[in-house]
């Protein structure tokens, strides 16, 4: 649980770093910290940073699927077909769901 002071303290920093001010190292220590054992922190955290790489919506369906929050938590983390094996992401999955 968090205390109130800890509370206004992430969301403080949590507020410049949606806006793309400066966050120290500590402070992003400090807020992983409480995003690792708090669901809270972990679900603001992740607003946050989907509102500093937000750019302007130009239709519908991505404003719905920004909504939704199902974006990842790792911009780069997504699979690029242009780059990427699918297979390769399955390597290490069971045989009956590799592919042959």
């Amino acid at each position: 649980m968090l205390t109130t002071s800890s509370r206004l303290r992430i969301q403080e920093i949590l507020i410049r770093l949606s806006k793309g001010n400066n966050v120290t190292l500590e402070e992003r220590i400090y807020i992983n910290k409480y995003a690792t054992k708090n669901q809270n922190v972990s679900n603001w955290l992740k607003k946050a940073s989907l509102i500093q790489r937000k750019q302007t919506i130009s239709n519908p369906i991505d404003e719905l699927l920004n909504g939704l929050d199902l974006n990842s938590d790792e911009p780069n983390s997504t699979f690029n077909p242009d780059h990427d094996d699918l297979g390769e992401w399955f390597s290490g999955a069971p045989s009956w769901i590799r592919r042959s």
